[in-house]
């Protein structure tokens, strides 16, 4: 298994999540309870398979410590919770960049660059994260 197997698996989540995040409405108010929108069940199927791949493949491998980040997510997605689901990821691209620095991994240039791009898709998707909230909680 190379980086380049685990930035699959990201890529394909975030895929996942991506399409989730566009069907949630774009305000949540504090007093209702988003439980009514949950992925689809393909959906939740191709998040499980993809989780399910990453397990197979990283047995064995310095890549084994991230399945715990990885069911994590998967765990929070089959219940609709979008920031459940983010935040391993994220905290995967942590570890991935954790073990680039400790010299434990080697990251190409381009996998250095996709890395990057799963961490902006990610946070693009994490709620709260709208252009037109830009300024908002500054004060007048």
């Amino acid at each position: 298994m190379q980086t380049a197997d685990v930035l699959d698996a990201v890529g394909g989540l975030t895929s996942q999540l991506k399409i989730y995040a566009a069907k949630l409405p774009p305000i949540v108010h504090l007093t209702a309870v988003p439980t009514g929108v949950k992925p689809k069940l393909e959906a939740i199927d191709e998040y499980e398979e993809i989780v399910s791949r990453f397990r197979q493949q990283s047995a064995g491998t310095v890549y084994k410590g991230l399945n715990e980040s990885f069911i994590e997510s998967l765990e929070a997605f089959e219940v609709g919770k979008l920031l459940g689901s983010v935040q391993p990821l994220l905290a995967v691209l942590d570890h991935l960049e954790r073990m680039q620095r400790d010299q434990e991994i080697e990251v190409g240039r381009i996998d250095e660059k996709r890395l990057a791009e799963y961490r902006a898709a990610l946070h693009k998707i994490m709620p709260g994260n709208k252009p037109e909230l830009d300024g908002s909680g500054r004060g007048m």
